[in-house]
């Protein structure tokens, strides 16, 4: 049987105003089929953080759309995100649990180390992401995730895996049946042609390469 394509994880860019952007969210939104939604706000205080949350929020919702906060779980707590994703590592993992609740999304960044996504899923991560699997400003070659690491996963526990970092059409074809999700971000915001051209050409990709 062919293999399934990637779904679609949407990261926000790291700077924007949150007003015009969930405008721009929802359009993206509305032309290609996203699983879930990653808010990073880069240097955002707190406050920043939860008006993000509170703009982007029912933007995500109305389209039944899940929302995940970057790091901070008691931002997402109080403002009724859907979880968080740990971007520096698991160390909170549990105390987010506890927090949380059982319904909530918690994902991991585990760069390619197999201990550290061990580590996650033993303590019961909903998922792991691998990364970058492209280039990346500060990403050196050595670093990158390969498929081999995702099918290791895949072959050796349960919860989904995702490919963030670098993400480019051609790299998205080469990890289908390998990864779970497929993180669009960066480079689908700062593309020429627009984020919803963006966000289509991986999506297309994918899905050519799940039917070849």
């Amino acid at each position: 049987m062919p293999a399934p394509a990637p779904k679609l994880y949407l990261a926000t860019p790291f700077v924007f105003e949150p007003t015009p952007f969930a405008d721009a969210l929802a359009r993206v939104l509305d032309a290609a089929e996203i699983a879930c939604v990653r808010l990073r706000l880069r240097g955002a205080t707190e406050e920043e953080l939860r008006f993000a949350a509170d703009a982007l929020r029912p933007v995500c919702h109305a389209r039944e759309v899940a929302m995940v906060l970057s790091d901070d779980w008691r931002s997402a707590q109080a403002t009724g995100a859907d979880g968080v994703h740990f971007e520096l590592g698991a160390n909170a993992q549990v105390e987010a649990r506890q927090a949380l609740g059982d319904d909530a999304i918690i994902g991991v960044s585990c760069g390619a180390s197999r201990h550290q996504a061990m580590l996650a899923g033993e303590r019961g991560a909903d998922y792991v992401a691998f990364g970058p699997v492209g280039p990346t400003p500060n990403g050196a070659p050595e670093d990158r995730a390969d498929r081999a690491l995702f099918e290791w996963w895949q072959e050796t526990m349960e919860p989904p895996v995702v490919a963030e970092g670098g993400l480019t059409p051609e790299i998205a074809r080469a990890l289908v049946g390998a990864a779970d999700f497929v993180t669009v971000g960066a480079a689908v915001w700062r593309h020429p042609d627009g984020p919803i051209a963006g966000v289509r050409a991986i999506a297309e990709a994918v899905v050519a390469e799940a039917a070849a």
